[in-house]
């Protein structure tokens, strides 16, 4: 099974996330995957994920490929000028990698190369055009492939911006410019979800609500203060401090909040953030037991 399938079968559709490592050795990273083997229909693999330095995510993806794996590969324009795009683009087609997730990226001043030139190139919308192009059989300069790729194309949406009227104009020019399934930012308040969805049910595109598990109040804060676009709730923040084990706190909230919305979108897409192992208890508790990977 893969991502494309769940989608063609009207399955509410999993996934989750990898992270290649600061180095060479992926024995780590496989073994992550292993965990969530037959519970998730592909995984996201992060392109240099925060502006921190990682492995490839073309060469990760092709080892979670060459594993049996559906993976999703994120391509960031901040770091790739239109030319690098492009190749490595291609490059993962001929690997038999089939899903992208399009993205500006974090600028490399929150990284740990602060002192590296930014190249964005592209943005969102236009990498998104490029890759159509490339899916109908040409480069972003008009000129013929010998060969060209099939990719199920992919797009972010941040559903808690506020204002969120810029929020929505994006997401109908990426649907435009050729996205078919959208993963969200972390959300957690359903009604604001749902209102959400009433708009974004105009467009015939896939939406995968996003969450990410919280682990404790403090790591809810952080988000709240550091990261646009995610808002954790007070009652949520005030449930993590008062209970005794916070980790189990929040994975019970996590599959509440999917069951509550899972009738509203297409699927959903969880965000451990080191914690992958968690994964599979949040899958049980919100009665997502069906394996999807041989």
């Amino acid at each position: 099974m893969s991502l494309s399938d769940a989608f063609g079968a009207g399955r509410f559709a999993i996934t989750s996330e990898v992270g290649p490592p600061k180095g060479t050795n992926v024995a780590e990273m496989l073994a992550t995957a292993e965990m969530l083997r037959g519970r998730v229909d592909a995984l996201n693999v992060t392109d240099n994920q925060a502006a921190v330095m990682r492995l490839s995510t073309l060469a990760a993806c092709v080892h979670l490929k060459n594993a049996g794996f559906d993976p999703v590969l994120q391509v960031t324009c901040r770091d790739r000028n239109r030319l690098a795009l492009q190749s490595d683009l291609l490059g993962a087609a001929s690997f038999g990698i089939t899903n992208v997730l399009a993205l500006t990226g974090d600028h490399v001043s929150v990284g740990d190369h602060p002192s590296a030139r930014a190249v964005f190139d592209l943005e969102s919308v236009q990498l998104l055009e490029v890759i159509r192009l490339l899916n109908a059989g040409a480069d972003a300069a008009g000129k013929e492939l010998h060969g060209s790729p099939e990719f199920l194309v992919g797009a972010v949406v941040t559903p808690e911006a506020r204002p969120l009227r810029p929020q929505m104009a994006k997401f109908g020019k990426k649907v435009s410019a050729g996205a078919s399934f959208f993963q969200t930012q972390a959300v957690y308040d359903s009604e604001s979800f749902k209102r959400f969805m009433e708009y974004a049910h105009q467009f015939d595109v896939k939406v995968m609500v996003g969450v990410v598990v919280l682990r404790s109040a403090g790591m809810a804060r952080f988000m709240n203060k550091n990261i646009p676009g995610i808002l954790v709730p007070d009652p949520i923040i005030a449930a993590l401090e008062s209970s005794s084990d916070p980790q189990a706190t929040g994975i019970e909230l996590t599959a509440r909040f999917v069951d509550e919305v899972r009738d509203y979108c297409d699927g959903v897409h969880i965000m451990a953030v080191g914690a992958e192992h968690l994964v599979p208890a949040v899958l049980d508790a919100a009665g997502l037991t069906e394996g999807c990977i041989a």
